[in-house]
């Protein structure tokens, strides 16, 4: 059970105990980490922390509505092989050359272990999960167009995150260790903006992070703003010179935290009849 010590996050990705412990059993257990948290959590960096800290290497499959699992195995080239056919030089026959494997199949081909990301996996339809899980069960395929088997070597850390856009099924759910990614408290939100920032004074994080929290609880927000965008306003903020606590609780450069118009328009009333004190 050596593998319950092996992550504690990076000096870049800073972690909890229950988010290490999450982490740990999949590794012992090798599972499927399955991720769920709101958008700016932190989710799809997780997968490259675990990689530094295995020293592996990541393949990133970011799936779409149109995504199927066969997608991620190999697609037969069969256009480059018609164009091959009729203006190329080489051996159309050898319809190896045509296969391309998909990031499943590169994960299950390569030489030594390494971390595959599957992003936003409720972005495809109902039977991926599924098909996915078929896939990782067996950790190996044939490829039809050539009869070739392609046999894992070792067994890949599989990551998948989830933005809860739509439910998992129930047999997807038992195959994996399950963690939850809370949205990160002030005090762990400074230390994550002292992770990117950290020369930018100390009052001025502490003003933003008020001032970023309590936009966040703005009634009706459609979408409150994320970890990344508060980093990003605090480098905006630094580079700009603003200080004084007024100033910042004013939010200026608001379109680096808000997003869509009826937000800003939000933010505008809640000034206006007193909601926000600037």
């Amino acid at each position: 059970m050596s593998d319950f010590a092996r992550f504690k996050g990076t000096s870049t990705y800073l972690t909890n105990d229950s988010l290490e412990a999450a982490v740990s059993c999949a590794l012992a257990l090798e599972r499927p980490l399955l991720v769920k948290g709101e958008p700016g959590t932190g989710k799809t960096l997780l997968a490259q922390a675990i990689a530094d800290t295995l020293g592996c290497d990541m393949i990133h499959w970011p799936v779409k509505s149109t995504t199927r699992a066969q997608d991620g195995l190999y697609v037969y080239d069969t256009v480059q092989r018609l164009y091959d056919a009729r203006f190329g030089d080489g051996d159309v026959k050898d319809i190896r050359r045509y296969i391309k494997h998909g990031p499943l199949g590169r994960a299950f081909a390569a030489e030594r272990r390494l971390v595959l990301l599957i992003d936003e996996v409720d972005k495809a339809d109902l039977e991926f999960p599924n098909d996915l899980l078929h896939e990782l069960d067996r950790m190996r395929f044939v490829v039809g167009e050539t009869g070739d088997e392609i046999v894992a070597r070792e067994r890949p850390v599989v990551v998948i995150t989830s933005n809860n856009e739509k439910e998992l099924p129930d047999a997807f759910l038992r195959r994996c260790v399950f963690h939850f990614i809370d949205f990160p408290e002030p005090e762990l939100m400074k230390r994550i903006v002292r992770v990117h920032h950290p020369t930018v004074d100390a009052e001025l994080v502490d003003q933003a992070v008020v001032a970023f929290y309590e936009l966040r609880a703005l009634p009706r927000l459609r979408k409150r703003p994320s970890t990344s965008e508060l980093v990003d306003w605090i480098a905006v903020l630094k580079r700009a010179g603003v200080g004084g606590q007024r100033f910042v609780r004013e939010l200026p450069f608001l379109g680096v935290l808000l997003k869509k118009e009826q937000d800003i328009e939000l933010f505008g009333q809640a000034k206006k009849s007193g909601a926000w004190k600037a």
